[in-house]
């Protein structure tokens, strides 16, 4: 079985594993204090071009923000993030566990959350009988593989310093992001977003995300917050060591790239096929539609989600391509694609 589940199914870059061997046995501090998070954290913020930004390393996107926006809100305040948004379907509630309401706003197919709609739900809350609207949460990528643009990202900017709100961008995906549109850096992340964090797990890592936090102000006492949800790990150097990787010898953007390119290749395959899409592809996660059939068919070999259903005879599926996609499954599924699609057309 071939898996276009996720970009997680695959252990980590070999790279990653081969420095994680080669340090084994080096003592050294722990609780992120090693010298290996410190050598990852400088490099890291030479992409940031912020010497100021602090950077903390924990394992998950879930405990990342969770930590991240557990710390920033006081216990009457509220976060507010797109219908589909992760925090709003896929944590279990672990924002509202800490006491804190998500306030979901409605977002069209691309996954996004609009200057629109965060106003309105600021301004639709009023008093002191309602939570507070303090900060906003958007994901990039979005849950549906889709990419803010630079004008996008400064509109709800703009927008967060209108109503007094901070931001956070969940970047469990971000190298996908940065792959699929140039435009975007890590500098550029850091100027727009209060606090953000950059993904490992689903980008050559074996574990890891790096939380940045730029805003001064929301910098102070992170790491009780981290002890306290058990994100501060006694060994935080095997997180230290894979970012160090990851950035030392630029894994992170060339294992993005390879995700991008066979999204791509993928995408374009089947577009030449006749296949329509539930959203236009733009990252390493894309929505093809299939007849129930021909997905029911291709399910015998290749493993992915049935993402919707469009009426009683077709469904659009997520295939997502991963760092470590291997070009001839990608040409495997598309050869099986064209055979079960002429079948169909036939029958």
């Amino acid at each position: 079985m071939i898996s276009l589940l996720n970009d997680y199914s695959e252990g980590a870059h070999p790279r990653i594993l081969a420095l994680l061997t080669e340090h084994n046995l080096a003592q050294c501090a722990g609780y992120g204090e090693d010298v290996y998070s410190e050598q990852a954290k400088a490099l890291i913020q030479q992409h940031l071009h912020n010497e100021h930004a602090q950077i903390h390393l924990v394992s998950g996107g879930t405990q990342a923000n969770t930590v991240i926006i557990k710390s920033i809100l006081r216990p009457h305040e509220a976060v507010i993030a797109a219908q589909s948004g992760h925090i709003a379907v896929h944590e279990t509630g672990a924002i509202e566990a800490t006491g804190h309401k998500v306030i979901v706003a409605p977002s069209g197919a691309d996954g996004k959350l609009t200057p629109e709609s965060i106003a309105d739900i600021c301004h639709s809350h009023t008093d002191e009988h309602m939570v507070k609207p303090k900060l906003v949460y958007i994901s990039q990528t979005t849950e549906n593989g889709s990419v803010y643009t630079v004008d996008e990202l400064t509109a709800i900017r703009a927008c967060c310093d209108a109503l007094g709100l901070y931001l956070h961008i969940d970047g469990a995906r971000l190298g996908a992001a940065l792959a699929a549109n140039k435009a975007l850096s890590l500098a550029l992340i850091a100027q727009i977003a209060d606090v953000f964090y950059i993904g490992g797990t689903k980008n050559g890592a074996l574990i890891g995300e790096a939380i940045v936090i730029v805003n001064s102000d929301l910098q102070d006492a992170f790491r009780f917050v981290m002890k306290q949800h058990g994100a501060l790990l006694a060994k935080g150097r095997l997180l230290g060591i894979q970012f160090l990787g990851l950035f030392e010898d630029k894994i992170f953007f060339e294992s993005a790239q390879n995700a991008h390119a066979n999204a791509m290749y993928l995408a374009e395959g089947l577009r030449a096929l006749g296949c329509e899409f539930l959203t236009p592809p733009q990252s390493n996660q894309i929505f093809p539609i299939f007849p129930n059939s021909v997905m029911a068919a291709l399910q015998e070999q290749f493993a992915f989600y049935t993402w919707q259903a469009m009426d009683a005879e077709r469904s659009a599926v997520r295939l997502v391509t991963s760092w470590a996609s291997d070009i001839e499954n990608i040409v495997l599924f598309l050869q099986q694609a064209e055979t079960l699609l002429n079948e169909y057309s036939v029958s």
